[in-house]
């Protein structure tokens, strides 16, 4: 670890020395110019809370692109240069973007720069739960993937409206009605999965990415993935073939998989499901929120997984 900081380290004083001072002031003179704060989001769901929020007081940029890959993604000393210009920084934590705490934070001018930990104060769970036994050691302590469930991303959002209101204190009436807006429709999105999955026929899903176990504690059911928190792993035969026997047990016949993925693991499951059961399988959508798609931003999103939640847990 320490050998790969020093490596970053000596790249980004590179990239600073030949870079900073130019990319600052162009910074520095836009936003004087358009009277913006700067935010730099790790990725796409922080983003759009910073946007919802802010309006068209703030410019709002993620590093990770849309619909990548989270937990492998490392950033560039052109990443760093561009953390160190922001006037606030909005990272997960939970182990999530664990690269920004180790080869970004370290490097960044914190006395003029907001930082936020949106899972800071949020009870999070063990990362073996939901996935193999081995993860903790390999991808963080804790399950990192809180924004799925609405009333986590309403208390990730707040962090980010309360750093608003500390860095521009002159428009907290403009932060005040965009946040309402945006907790009113958390909160109605809560409710919404509490009422409508509450009359459900079954209580377990099989997801090929076990990324939605704060949603299954929140709504009461059980989540079994293919791999576990971290979507990297590849999956054994004995697994693959266990999760079969208990989808044929317990009488299920959906698999959930998110578009940014591959279905590979979900066609395995339908195919040895069908052949075992000889009922017809459903691979449905469940969305992770790295990005847009589909036509549908975070929200939609939220909305669309309800929709199938629905499906898979015969409510």
């Amino acid at each position: 670890m320490r050998r790969r900081q020093a490596i970053f380290l000596s790249s980004v004083i590179i990239a600073i020395a030949t870079l900073g001072a130019l990319s600052y002031g162009i910074s520095y003179a836009q936003n004087n110019a358009r009277d913006k704060i700067s935010i730099i989001t790790t990725f796409y769901p922080l983003a759009f809370y910073a946007e919802a929020i802010g309006g068209d007081r703030v410019s709002v940029k993620p590093l990770i692109p849309y619909n990548s890959e989270v937990h492998s993604w490392q950033p560039s000393a052109s990443d760093i240069a561009k953390a160190n210009d922001a006037d606030i920084l909005i990272y997960n934590g939970a182990g999530l973007d664990h690269w920004f705490e180790e080869d970004i934070l370290p490097l960044i001018n914190t006395t003029r720069t907001i930082v936020v930990e949106a899972t800071e104060g949020i009870t999070l769970h063990e990362a073996s739960e939901g996935g193999d036994e081995g993860e903790a050691h390999d991808h963080g302590q804790y399950d990192p993937h809180t924004w799925v469930s609405p009333n986590l991303a309403l208390q990730q959002a707040q962090k980010v409206y309360e750093a608003l209101l500390l860095k521009d204190p002159a428009n907290s009436a403009y932060y005040g009605q965009r946040w309402q807006e945006l907790k009113e429709r958390f909160e109605n999105l809560d409710s919404s999965y509490q009422s409508e999955l509450s009359n459900r026929t079954k209580n377990m899903i099989f997801v090929t990415h076990a990324a939605f176990g704060y949603l299954a504690e929140r709504y009461g059911f059980e989540q079994h993935g293919v791999i576990g928190i971290s979507a990297d792993q590849q999956p054994s035969i004995t697994a693959l073939t266990n999760l079969v026997t208990l989808m044929s047990t317990h009488n299920v016949y959906v698999v959930f998989t998110d578009p940014v993925y591959s279905n590979q693991y979900a066609q395995v499951l339908k195919i040895d499901l069908e052949r075992i059961s000889g009922h017809e399988v459903q691979v449905l959508k469940l969305y992770l929120m790295l990005g847009p798609i589909d036509d549908k931003d975070y929200i939609g999103q939220m909305e669309a997984n309800l929709n199938s939640l629905k499906t898979g847990l015969g409510a």
